[in-house]
């Protein structure tokens, strides 16, 4: 039985937007790569999406939910387009994603925000299992657990970067939301715990709001 993790003292999550198919995207990806995800302080996770597959190059890492939750972040935002590379941090930020120094700078100002939800995951037996509580009220909430892969290589062969092998980190191989809350009372969630993959629990507001608690079981 793995111990449980509890949310992470101001961790912040950063969701980068990006695919193999997409020329501009390879600096962002090096720097998600080289940089936020060997930060402790940050839960970095990358969702590869499917618009830039006609190109000539399928990304397979890329699913059209993810590029469906890219499209709900800037119908909540009020952005009338989507783009890669894009990093959202907390859910609430939008930045383009190799701007590595104003993504180092809404890291740290979501840093210095108290969390207002605690959260712990563990696995227990097949399932995992999360707990989160709060006592401020955030509002109505979405529970998710995130699988995702720690690091890939790809020889891309077409397409805008063909040529390149190009290394990938922390992708993220499913997003689901496993239970919603109103935060009233503490809540106790079980879930299928499918292959061995890392995990990542995350309590987000509701239709993409910002994220409020996030903690990580390896």
């Amino acid at each position: 039985m793995s111990a449980p993790l509890m949310a992470e003292d101001r961790v912040v999550v950063v969701e980068l937007y990006t695919s193999q198919g997409c020329s501009s995207c390879p600096p962002a990806d090096a720097f998600f790569h080289d940089t936020l995800t060997k930060r402790d302080d940050v839960i970095a996770l990358a969702l590869h999406v499917d618009y830039w597959d006609y190109l000539g190059w399928k990304d397979n890492f890329a699913s059209p939910e993810f590029t469906k939750r890219q499209k709900d972040y800037a119908r909540a935002a009020g952005h009338r387009s989507v783009y890669t590379p894009q990093m959202i941090v907390s859910g609430t930020d939008h930045v383009v994603g190799n701007h590595p120094y104003e993504v180092k700078d809404l890291i740290a100002a979501h840093k210095r925000n108290a969390p207002v939800v605690d959260v712990s995951i563990k696995k227990q037996g097949g399932r995992f299992v999360v707990e989160a509580e709060t006592s401020a009220a955030p509002g109505p909430m979405v529970i998710q657990i995130v699988r995702y892969r720690p690091m890939e290589k790809v020889a891309i062969k077409r397409g805008e970067n063909a040529g390149r092998e190009l290394a990938y980190s922390n992708i993220v191989d499913s997003w689901d939301v496993v239970a919603e809350w109103d935060g009233k009372k503490p809540i106790r969630v079980r879930a299928p715990a499918r292959g061995d993959l890392p995990v990542v629990a995350i309590v987000q507001g509701r239709d993409h709001g910002p994220i409020l608690a996030a903690a990580r079981l390896r």
